[in-house]
């Protein structure tokens, strides 16, 4: 097992693994900017480095100096959280090259995936059913309308190096199709530098549905149950449950085997997600895979009681895979908070946290690295925290969520709580009669 862990990250995220390796008795080194040196995961690990100025480029991106903090504190392994350099195949070989166990998969696996023309030809080799669409990379407008005739409209742009929702359009006829390519490979490039769009068949009234998977370095690989990330703008997700309330037995049983058919495709390991939409008739179809933990990764914690960070920690040892399929065994439900006003199009909302005050009770979790006085600063992404609620029931779980929110507390700044707040009352959401368009027509009170 390793001695000490370098977490690459900042946050809650990098406060989550502290607290693992505490609990299995590993050392941590933070690494922070200076934007952060009050932040509460540079408290609570061993050690802190200060790796550069608040810019994302100087610190929690900065390769250079993230592995000299590694060396002059002698981390024998790094965990990359998520965001940052997590799914980063140029990190992941760097570590390998100078010895450092990369807590992930490997740069080869991490490429494989990391590419969505790639993963999608991966995809259709394994037999695992993707979305109809274009066999590669659209190189003209001409090229776009024939394959549109082909698959038939509405279709979807979308950036072969995306995320997030960068480079991605719906068109729904031909006419629309010209600007829409220009503009989603005019986005593509600005975000990503790979102006590279393919073409799907856009899926109508789609679910978000994720498979949350594990493999180890002996070939074994578990399906640890799914969730449902359907609430979400514009391709952020703002809640996600499990077990997903569009779920069958069967439906479970299908999309475990193709996502563990997924994973041995690259021969996976480490933790991971399968991403899928599905459709209104339980058609499912390939999407993504993320090659890291997810910030979502607690639901899935609380409805089979198992610690992912640990495992994930345990895999990059050596150790076999301790887990199996698992089916869900209670309901919990996330609702990010994040330094947002939802009264303003969820407008950031930087700046100092003066009174904070967080719910607690039976089946209440709260994951987050912010205390009454600290800054929220306005370089990073506006989540401050995860709450968790679990129940026998989905009900029960809303229920539980709605009491917790109103006894979360923040001053100082705006935060999501308001939004959620509306959201846990709406008789839609809480029959799960949603798709992830269900927050276009969504509105504040």
């Amino acid at each position: 097992m390793f001695k000490k862990i370098l977490i690459a990250n900042r946050g809650e995220i990098a406060l989550r693994v502290i607290r693992t390796c505490r609990e299995m008795g590993i050392k941590t080194v933070a690494v922070y900017s200076t934007a952060d040196k009050d932040s509460l995961h540079v408290r609570f690990a061993n050690e802190a480095v200060c790796i550069g100025k608040p810019a994302s480029a100087d610190s929690y991106l900065n390769i250079a100096h993230i592995m000299a903090a590694a060396e002059i504190t002698n981390a024998d392994a790094i965990h990359p959280g998520y965001g940052f350099l997590a799914e980063n195949a140029k990190f992941s070989q760097i570590c390998q090259d100078h010895g450092i166990k990369f807590i992930g998969p490997t740069a080869d696996m991490i490429n494989k995936m990391g590419d969505k023309i790639t993963a999608k030809e991966t995809m259709i080799k394994a037999g695992v059913p993707v979305v109809p669409g274009g066999k590669g990379l659209l190189e003209s407008v001409e090229e776009a309308k024939v394959v549109a005739k082909e698959i038939g409209y509405p279709v979807i742009l979308k950036a072969t190096a995306g995320g997030g929702g960068k480079g991605m359009r719906v068109v729904l006829e031909e006419k629309e199709l010209e600007k829409a390519y220009t503009t989603a490979r005019y986005e593509a490039g600005a975000s990503f530098k790979n102006d590279g769009v393919y073409m799907e068949k856009f899926v109508e009234e789609p679910r978000h549905i994720e498979i949350q998977i594990a493999g180890d370095q002996y070939g074994t690989v578990a399906h640890l149950s799914e969730r449902d990330c359907s609430i979400q703008r514009r391709h952020q997700k703002l809640v996600e449950e499990s077990p997903s309330p569009f779920m069958t037995p069967e439906l479970r049983r299908k999309m475990g085997e193709a996502a563990i058919k997924a994973a041995k495709a690259i021969d996976y390991e480490s933790v991971g997600t399968i991403e899928f939409l599905v459709d209104k008739h339980r058609n499912f179809y390939f999407m993504e895979m993320n090659t890291r933990i997810q910030v979502e990764h607690c639901v899935t914690e609380e409805v089979i009681n198992f610690d992912l960070i640990k495992e994930q920690i345990k895999i990059a040892a050596g150790q076999a895979l301790s887990g199996r399929n698992y089916e869900p065994q209670m309901h919990a439900i996330e609702c990010r908070i994040n330094a947002e006003d939802p009264y303003n199009d969820f407008r950031p909302s930087p700046g100092k946290i003066t009174v904070l005050h967080q719910p607690g009770g039976h089946g209440v979790r709260v994951d987050s690295h912010v205390y009454a006085g600290y800054v929220i600063p306005p370089y990073y992404d506006s989540m401050i925290g995860k709450l968790i609620t679990m129940a026998q029931t989905r009900e029960e779980a809303i229920d539980t969520m709605h009491r917790a929110l109103s006894e979360y507390i923040i001053e100082g700044i705006k935060t999501t709580i308001p939004f959620h707040l509306q959201l846990m009352k709406n008789e839609d959401f809480r029959a799960g009669n949603f798709t992830t368009k269900f927050l276009e027509t969504f509105e504040m009170e």
